[in-house]
């Protein structure tokens, strides 16, 4: 029956992604309210009311716009509980205002220029885009990001949730969750779990088409405050110190290999990801990566030592400061003792015929917070690529391989523990 209408499924989960990466839902770093910004509570509100169309139950919205519903199983209550979670927000860092989606139908590989070409993507950089030739592919105009981080993945879930219902397909009791702020780390700090019990849950956030993930960098935050002294440019000498000459020399004390764009799967790293500020007073916002927890700790305390190491070199009259705070933790042996999450996700996709490939998650914040509340979360691939970019793209064969997945593991789940 699926397969019957997967030409309309395929057409509504196009629609549904379309629909929402209209929504502004970009995070804001620093913003007191959360969600930090209106386009993720219209948003909230929006699949709000599509779970009441779909007739999910205890369907609840918080003033801090996390949105959580509940499925019954249509076989029997004592069957497994499986969670389903995405994200409402965008990066902080790349606009999604106005955002501006093409649909390219059977691409036929090459370069792909974005709105009027001052943006393109190109397989020599890009060269995933050879697996993607003959699909359908949607990207944006080259002035935002697309959205599908993470939209791709709700769109994915209540296309899932519509299958079911239409066709009236035996399954689980299925919980949903979705969160605003993930990527700012906020979200998560109100998150309702006792709304949220569930055996395991599945976050859908991971790229492209086969991606299962279940071991994620553990990571911290860290600010450098650095101070200097301004004075009149032109009589400036042997008066004016320069914090943002100080956060230049700050940043090459860093391993230079050890940053994102060096380095990848379990490979650990710091993330210089803003610096703000003026000659009077500069602040530099790190993460600090990394899969292995002692090589972790060591990467917190080489930073610490690099302040001592500053403060003492530089003399300042005013001493660089450093906070760190942890921000979450490698999910792997929380899910290692408990493998059904796993287990269910490799037998369903292969049952699609899609084959499992293991990967490292170099992010992972939801599935880390609900492992912290021993609830395993392996992320599963959406379909898209390039997330946080102008260039991100998604397929639609990819997002409706995803949609698959979780009818196929709602099914499962019967078997593999009724």
């Amino acid at each position: 029956m699926i397969m019957e209408n997967s030409t309309q499924y395929q057409e509504g989960l196009l629609e549904r992604f379309l629909n929402y990466v209209s929504f502004d839902t970009q995070a804001k770093f620093n913003a007191k309210p959360i969600p930090s910004s209106i386009g993720q509570a219209k948003l909230a509100k929006f699949l709000q009311q599509e779970l009441f169309a779909l007739g999910l139950q205890q369907i609840e919205l918080s003033k801090q716009g996390i949105l959580t519903a509940f499925l019954p199983s249509n076989i029997s209550p004592q069957m497994p509980t499986i969670g389903f979670i995405s994200h409402l927000d965008t990066s902080p860092q790349c606009s999604s205002k106005h955002t501006l989606p093409e649909v390219i139908e059977n691409y036929r590989g090459g370069d792909i220029s974005l709105g009027v070409g001052e943006e393109f993507i190109s397989p020599v950089y890009h060269p995933f885009l050879q697996k993607l030739i003959n699909k359908t592919l949607v990207v944006s105009d080259g002035k935002t990001l697309l959205g599908a981080d993470n939209k791709a993945g709700i769109a994915e879930i209540l296309t899932a949730l519509y299958i079911l219902q239409q066709n009236h397909l035996s399954h689980c009791n299925i919980r949903l969750a979705f969160v605003p702020d993930k990527e700012t780390g906020q979200g998560m700090k109100h998150f309702p779990f006792d709304k949220f019990t569930c055996d395991w849950a599945y976050c859908l956030a991971g790229e492209g088409v086969g991606s299962l993930g279940y071991e994620n960098v553990n990571v911290a935050t860290a600010t450098v405050t650095l101070y200097g002294r301004n004075i009149q440019a032109g009589v400036g000498k042997d008066k004016m110190r320069n914090a943002l000459t100080l956060a230049c020399e700050f940043q090459k004390g860093l391993p230079a290999q050890e940053v994102p764009e060096k380095t990848e799967r379990k490979q650990g790293f710091f993330h210089l990801e803003s610096l703000a500020g003026d000659i009077e007073k500069v602040e530099m916002r790190y993460l600090i990566c990394d899969f292995d927890r002692v090589s972790f700790e060591q990467r917190k305390a080489f930073l610490a030592m690099m302040i001592v190491d500053f403060n003492r070199k530089k003399r300042l009259r005013k001493k660089a400061q450093l906070s760190i705070e942890d921000q979450y933790s490698n999910m792997a042996e929380i899910i290692k003792q408990q493998p059904r999450s796993l287990q269910l996700a490799d037998l369903a996709m292969k049952q699609c015929g899609i084959e499992p490939i293991l990967t490292p998650i170099r992010s992972g914040y939801l599935g880390a917070k609900l492992a912290e509340k021993q609830i395993p979360c392996p992320m599963l691939f959406t379909g898209g690529y390039n997330f946080h970019s102008k260039q991100e793209l998604t397929t639609l064969e990819g997002m409706w391989d995803a949609a698959r997945v979780i009818v196929k593991m709602v099914q499962l789940a019967n078997k593999l523990c009724g």
